[in-house]
């Protein structure tokens, strides 16, 4: 069953396109999101990060951190980063500002905070469809090691679900043997487009 995939984090950059990146290699049908008011990297010190809003180009991004300090952000892994997400995508997405981009039957958030308000964003949407769709959180901390292995974990778990018929029937089984392989804790919650 071909099913249709939704990546989020918090600024749409790390973990979230790690995945996506990963998942359209290998042919899923993936879209990724942020939740955030903003998109923010890191910057010079923590009270310095590098803010942008949603929509903005990866590419416009990556050109002015190169012009910012070339040398600090290739140390620290933004401007790799960067250019990955230039070849996955044009710029971060909002999740609350994804309802022209279709229904997803499986959402996969990297952190708890983020999986609540996906949740809470889909129970304030008109369920005028009354199509279900999951959303499960595996939490990944938000660096480029982390975000490396969650990658190859969201696609590990998204092949699981291309194998099943109806994973509404056999969700509890998934993420079950998904945790007993890989040693991590799920949150998932069944919600309505």
């Amino acid at each position: 069953m071909k099913l249709r995939y939704a990546m989020v984090c918090s600024s749409n950059q790390n973990r979230s396109m790690e995945a996506h990146a990963l998942l359209k290699r290998e042919g899923l049908d993936v879209a990724s999101y942020g939740t955030g008011q903003h998109v923010k990297l890191p910057g010079p010190s923590l009270r310095e990060p590098n803010v942008y809003e949603f929509g903005t180009p990866y590419k416009h991004m990556l050109d002015d951190l190169r012009r910012k300090d070339p040398e600090l952000y290739r140390r620290n892994g933004i401007l790799p980063m960067l250019k990955r997400n230039v070849s996955v995508k044009t710029a971060p997405q909002r999740w609350q500002e994804n309802a022209a981009d279709g229904t997803f039957d499986v959402v996969l958030t990297f952190e708890e905070k983020v999986f609540d308000m996906v949740i809470e964003d889909l129970h304030n949407r008109n369920h005028v469809l009354l199509k279900p769709v999951l959303v499960i959180n595996l939490e990944v901390k938000d660096n480029h090691e982390e975000a490396a292995i969650g990658g190859r974990l969201a696609l590990q778990l998204c092949q699981e679900f291309e194998t099943i018929e109806n994973w509404e029937d056999c969700v509890d089984d998934v993420i079950i043997n998904f945790e007993r392989q890989n040693n991590r804790k799920l949150l998932y919650s069944i919600s309505y487009y």
